[in-house]
């Protein structure tokens, strides 16, 4: 019988049986999906923001739906980080599959408390920095703006942390190039790419913006062509592994962004129309890979900068 191919990677020091990882903000922390396919079938569960202080989120409405995506701003709502290892943590330990901690902040005390604290309460095996934040000491920058801001938040957690950091990057930028190579510089094991970008919707007949925030954050396929560049451009630019996001609904969709460059994919809001979307693409990649004579999912990552032939 022919030998299955391998679908493992590795993220750092962080090794995963499989590229697909959820995205943080669009599956919880699983709770929700257990009934629909074993959770360890996973490659990572990247869960829910974990801020250093609990917080309501913003005001209803908080999603809406658009052609090819969706606009969210849910407003980090989470129990705080003390909150998330009394409460949400133990329920996680008996999982097999890694599981990463997406870790949002307005300072970077913030960032540096968090980490420190999920550091020392174990069973998280990555953290995730989601540098799409205000920053309350620079006139409310996003520290996703400018290399100096991503260098000082990844520098100042690398110090306070022996776990594998993984920088997740805005499209709201110039220029995503400058700010991969500064997170690379101050100590990322990886990158994470794309976050949401900035959209709205309005209501006509009231006259309002749909979202009670007036802007969200867009995703799904609408923005899968501008991430897969994105992540084309960064993959060729830094040294470290690239994590590609951004409206990853099938398997063609996560053979695309390895093949541009990706070590992993996430997947976001696929998991809202389809609940087995992770599953169904694993199954997918191992199909794949199977019906091309391939043995190892690594051969595919860069396939397409490549020179033919």
């Amino acid at each position: 019988m022919a030998t299955e191919p391998s679908l493992a990677v590795q993220i750092g020091s962080l090794t995963l049986r499989n590229p697909v990882m959820t995205a943080s903000g669009c599956f919880g922390w699983g709770e929700a999906f257990r009934r629909f396919f074993d959770l360890n079938e996973l490659g990572a569960l990247v869960g829910k923001a974990v801020t250093p202080e609990p917080r309501a989120g913003n005001p209803d409405l908080r999603i809406w739906e658009t052609p090819a995506g969706m606009l969210n701003a849910i407003g980090l709502q989470n129990p705080g980080v003390e909150g998330f290892i009394a409460d949400i943590l133990p329920g996680l330990r008996d999982l097999i599959c890694p599981i990463i901690a997406n870790v949002p902040a307005h300072s970077i005390e913030g960032y540096v408390h968090v980490a420190r604290r999920l550091t020392e309460a174990g069973g998280i095996a990555a953290i995730e920095l989601n540098l799409s934040c205000p920053n309350v000491g620079r006139d409310g920058k996003e520290f996703c703006v400018e290399p100096e801001s991503v260098a000082e938040v990844v520098g100042a957690v690398r110090a306070v942390t022996p776990l594998p950091l993984i920088a997740k990057l805005s499209p709201n930028v110039t220029d995503i190039v400058p700010l991969a190579q500064a997170a690379e510089a101050a100590g990322a094991d990886a990158l994470s790419l794309i976050n949401t970008l900035v959209g709205m919707s309005i209501d006509v007949e009231r006259r309002r913006p749909m979202l009670g925030n007036v802007t969200g954050g867009l995703s799904g396929p609408a923005i899968r062509p501008i991430a897969l560049r994105m992540v084309y451009e960064v993959a060729g630019a830094v040294r470290i592994p690239v994590i590609g996001i951004g409206g990853i609904a099938t398997t063609r969709d996560a053979l695309e962004f390895l093949m541009a460059g990706a070590t992993a994919i996430q997947v976001g809001t696929a998991n809202f129309f389809n609940p087995r979307a992770c599953p169904e693409i694993i199954a997918g990649l191992r199909r794949w890979l199977t019906e091309h004579g391939i043995a190892d999912v690594r051969a595919l990552i860069g396939a397409a900068r490549r020179p033919e032939g």
